[in-house]
């Protein structure tokens, strides 16, 4: 039987497997490295983050955009608004996202006030600035004497109560007749006349005291009686003047001729 003498098979793969071994394990070492260097600085140390998780880009979140809490069903913007703020032109969103203007619109009276000459706030004291005058003796009733008050200004004016007649420097005043007075004040739009009837003497010759006047004033009464209405007017009376007595009285304002003179 011959010898046999074995060839060492790995010399050559021993003097090249520890050089790729160093460099394989050198390689390994500084990832290890890596890692626990960075695992040091966030304080947590190596950990075991279980399997790695697969992800497709319909899952990715887009961070585009910011939704606004309680925006209800609206789309979000890019940047988002914050709940309340107001824009220039006066309008402010809510949280809600409804958009509110800042525009009032008031309603009511007219800053000039009414058109209408009936209106309360329209309505002034008839007397001798907004109206005219006129006096006239009548034939029926007898001794009796018409006063027209004719509206001459732009407002309704209210004749209140009864006119106070002086004639000359008369010290009295005429009484007025309970009967005549009627249930509400007597008003004249504009254009309008009122009526009121004097009774000069008495009939029968009872009066006193008679004159004859040759100047009459008119004075009109205000809101409450023997108030002051305002301007008195002097109407004209017939070139002989007008006869009177104690038995002088007037009647309430009225709305006709036939009212005034109780015809």
């Amino acid at each position: 039987m011959s010898a046999f003498r074995s060839t060492p098979a790995t010399s050559t793969s021993r003097a090249t497997l520890p050089r790729a071994a160093r460099r394989v394990g050198g390689a390994a070492v500084l990832a290890l490295a890596a890692l626990a260097l960075a695992a040091c600085q966030d304080g947590k140390g190596l950990q075991d983050e279980g399997a790695a998780a697969t992800f497709s880009d319909s899952a990715v979140a887009t961070p585009s955009a910011t939704a606004t809490p309680g925006a209800g069903s609206g789309s979000a913007s890019g940047s988002a608004t914050k709940p309340g703020s107001v824009t220039n032109s006066g309008s402010a969103t809510n949280s809600g996202g409804a958009k509110t203007t800042g525009v009032a619109k008031t309603t009511g009276g007219d800053a000039k006030g009414s058109s209408d000459p009936s209106a309360e706030g329209d309505r002034v004291t008839c007397n001798g600035s907004n109206t005219a005058v006129t006096v006239q003796a009548v034939s029926r009733p007898l001794n009796h004497m018409l006063i027209t008050v004719k509206n001459t200004g732009k407002k309704n004016c209210d004749l209140t109560y009864y006119p106070v007649l002086r004639f000359d420097e008369m010290q009295w005043a005429p009484a007025a007749r309970k009967d005549t007075q009627p249930q509400a004040v007597v008003t004249l739009a504009p254009g309008q006349s009122g009526y009121a009837g004097a009774m000069l003497s008495a009939a029968d010759g009872s009066g006193e005291g008679g004159a004859t006047g040759h100047r009459l004033t008119i004075a009109f009464q205000g809101r409450t009686p023997h108030s002051d209405g305002g301007a008195s007017a002097v109407p004209s009376l017939p070139a002989a003047g007008v006869y009177y007595d104690s038995s002088l009285t007037v009647t309430y304002w009225q709305q006709s001729v036939s009212d005034a003179l109780g015809s």
